[in-house]
This record gives C-alpha cells, structure tokens and sequence, in this order.
C-alpha cells in the first residue's frame, strides 16, 4: 500500500488551525469546521475498501474492546476517588486553606513582565485542549488506512487505552495518599454540593492536629489519635443497597437541605463532573503526553514535533491558569513517557512480520545451500515462495471484508466521537 509521508502532519496542523478560529473567527470557524472534519471521514470511508490489512484489524478487536472496557473501569475508580478527597474535609476547608507555594507559577507571572507582549498573549491563547489531543490520535490511528503507520490501528488504539487506564489508577493511589488544597480555592464551592464541614474520619483524625504544632508533636510521639472530636452536625446516611460502601467515599448532600429529592450513587457521582483538589499528576499532561509519544512512535518527524510543541504549550497554560500545580505538569510528563514505553508489548512500530522472515529464511539456510549447489531452482523458488508468504495476511472474501471494515469504522468512529463530546468543555 502506498504512504502519505507528509499528509498525516499536514492534517494536524490544519485541524488544530481550523478549530483555533473559533476563538478569532468564530463566523469562519462554523464553516470550515464541518468542511474539515467532514473530509477526514469521506478520506477514511473512501480508503477503507483498498486496505489491506482488515484481518489484523479483526484480530485486534478483542484486544481492543478488553482495553476499552479496562480504561473505562479505571475512569470510574478514579471519578469515584476524586468525589471522596474532594468533600472529606469539606467546603470550608478548601475555601480556608492557602494554595501551595509554586515556583512555576512564579516563573509564569515574572516572564509576563520579562517578554514580549505577543509572546505573552501567544502562550495565554487557548490554542489547544484535551479533546484535540484526543482528535489528534484518532487522526494517527485512523491513518493507518493510508499507510502512515503500521497495522493494526486497533492494536494502536487498545495500546494507547490501556496505558491510559494503567496511568489512571497511579494517579489516583498518588492523590489519594496526600490530599494537597487547589490552586483554585474556590473551585469546589463553584462546583461540588457537599457539607461544609468535614467527614467524621477527618474530624478524628485529622482537625484537631491540623493547626498547632503542639498537638502535631504529641500525636507523634502518642502514636494515636487521642484528641477530643469537635462538634460537628451529623453524616447524611442514605440507602444505597448493595452499593452503601459508596457513602463514605461520595458524601452525599442532605436533599432536605439542597431542595431536591434523594439521589442514588450513580448521580451523586455524575454531578460532581471533576476533582477541586490538586491531583497529582496531571491527567491532561498525562493524555497529552501518551498522544505524543504515539506519534513519536508511529510517525516520527516533523509531525511528532508539532505535536510536543503543543504538549509544552498546554503544559504552561495548565500552570498559567492554576488548573495544576508545577510538580503535577512535570510529573504527568515522565510518567506519561514511562507508561508508553512499557506498554509496548500491545502494539508496536517495528515490523515483527519482518522478522518472522528472516528467522524461517535462516532456518531453511542449509537447505538453500544443498539446492544451489545442485541447481536446483525450483527447490530454491518454492523455498524462497514459503518465505514470502509467512506472516502474510489471510485473504477473507470480500463481502466479509466490507461488513468487518464497516463495523470497525462505526464502532471506532462513534467511540471517538463520543469521547471528543465528553471532553470538548476540558
């Protein structure tokens, strides 16, 4: 099949141009938009009947729906630890409690008066968001139909799922180990309905030592919690059933003190809608890092540069705009970097089929010897012809080939279209 070499980055560039007018042509943003994306699907559909590789693609569904489905448990764990360290201490303590000292933001804010003011408006633009740099991997994946990187694309996209998944989880034992306050104090009064006060756990175990230092000395020194517990009104206990253990985690608001009805766990959780607290690392670093990586992988070159280029400009404007801490940015880098090299046992860029060739040919070596040496030539061709043909694709027919092609470019298609609108407010 032939390759676009410079296509797939010529398509970035120009997607995240397009959509950066909504911010400085907003009339001719609402025209190219659709134009553009309505390309990429017609580019994709027109392609799929001539790819060559829709066995590897169907040998990679299982893979890929096992991802899908582990990525999504991982999302609700951590959707599930950011609600408990978001209300365990309560609203007032978030609004009370100082952020921590940032040099990162220092170094922010003195550059505002060191550079130029374009400079400066250039790295306060919301160039780009999470939801592009998901865009900007299903742009690599799908790409696969034009031979710009290695099938199977699905293989690409389980890979790409699964170390999102794995990152998820270190995230939340990392945030959930420390509750650190926000940079944004007043984040989780403009968004979580929850008690002013804290849990019970934290009213024994953390606020009589939290302020004087006295207290702090003797706790350590008593090894236990010996302090009286202060006055506090009482825990909302709803019925939750079977999943009642999600009480203490989620913390639930009273309805007769926010006027509506009681909620189950499930809208109890939906409602939150993201953590106030800082959580380390990074989870945009994190997706922004694992979609370069990616193109580092599969498409190095000027593309995977463009792509960095925009890792480091959002991982400035998560600092500039108090979303994270320094240490959260720096840290969802390397992790990012470090969870991508470790899953590449899913999918990788170097050609194994390759290698499978060289191995048989190696095999047959003596045999090709004792041939040549009594001219065979018919030996040689039927043993060099086996040789072609390991790790050749199996040729399915072709009413069976359109039917898995279309049923993996709905799926695929609809699963990021779906993701794209539940990220596209950040």
């Amino acid at each position: 099949m032939a390759s676009y070499p410079k296509a797939l980055g010529v398509a970035a560039v120009a997607y995240v141009a397009v959509d950066y007018l909504r911010e400085v042509a907003p009339g001719l943003h609402q025209v190219l938009q659709p134009c553009l994306w309505g390309f990429f699907a017609v580019a994709a559909a027109v392609r799929a009947p001539y790819y060559d590789y829709w066995t590897r693609e169907f040998r990679s569904i299982g893979i890929f729906l096992a991802s899908l489905v582990f990525m999504l448990s991982c999302l609700c764990v951590e959707a599930m630890a950011v609600q408990y360290v978001t209300t365990v201490l309560g609203l007032d303590w978030h609004w009370s409690t100082a952020p921590l000292p940032d040099s990162g933001q220092w170094l922010v804010l003195a550059g505002n008066e060191k550079l130029p003011a374009a400079i400066v408006a250039f790295l306060r633009a919301p160039v780009i968001g999470l939801h592009h740099f998901l865009m900007l991997f299903l742009l690599l994946a799908f790409s696969v139909l034009y031979g710009c990187v290695k099938a199977p694309g699905m293989g690409l996209g389980a890979r790409y799922m699964f170390t999102m998944g794995v990152g998820r989880l270190i995230r939340v034992l990392t945030f959930v180990a420390t509750i650190l306050p926000s940079a944004r104090p007043w984040c989780a009064h403009a968004r979580f309905k929850t008690a002013n006060y804290p849990h019970p756990w934290a009213q024994k175990y953390y606020m009589p030592y939290a302020k004087d230092p006295n207290m702090v000395r003797q706790v350590i020194d008593r090894d236990e919690a010996f302090a009286a517990v202060g006055s506090y009104p009482p825990e909302y206990v709803p019925n939750w059933g079977s999943m009642q253990f999600l009480v203490n985690i989620l913390r639930p608001m009273d309805p007769a003190k926010i006027g509506k009805g009681p909620e189950n766990w499930f809208n109890t959780l939906k409602r939150a809608g993201g953590g106030c607290n800082d959580l380390v690392f990074s989870g945009h670093m994190y997706v922004a890092v694992l979609t370069a990586m990616a193109w580092q992988e599969a498409y190095p070159g000027w593309g995977s540069v463009f792509i960095w280029f925009l890792v480091a400009h959002t991982g400035q404007r998560e600092i500039r705009e108090r979303h994270h801490y320094s240490v959260d940015v720096v840290s969802g880098i390397y992790v990012g970097i470090l969870m991508w090299r470790t899953t590449r046992w899913i999918w990788s860029s170097k050609d194994h089929n390759q290698k499978l060739k060289l191995k048989h040919l190696a095999a047959m070596e003596d045999d090709l010897q004792k041939a040549a040496k009594e001219g065979d030539l018919e030996g040689i061709r039927s043993m060099l012809n086996r040789v072609s043909k390991s790790g050749a694709e199996e040729k399915a027919s072709e009413r069976t080939l359109l039917l898995v092609a279309g049923s993996i470019l709905f799926m695929t298609l609809g699963l990021g279209l779906l993701a794209f609108k539940l990220t596209a407010d950040g």
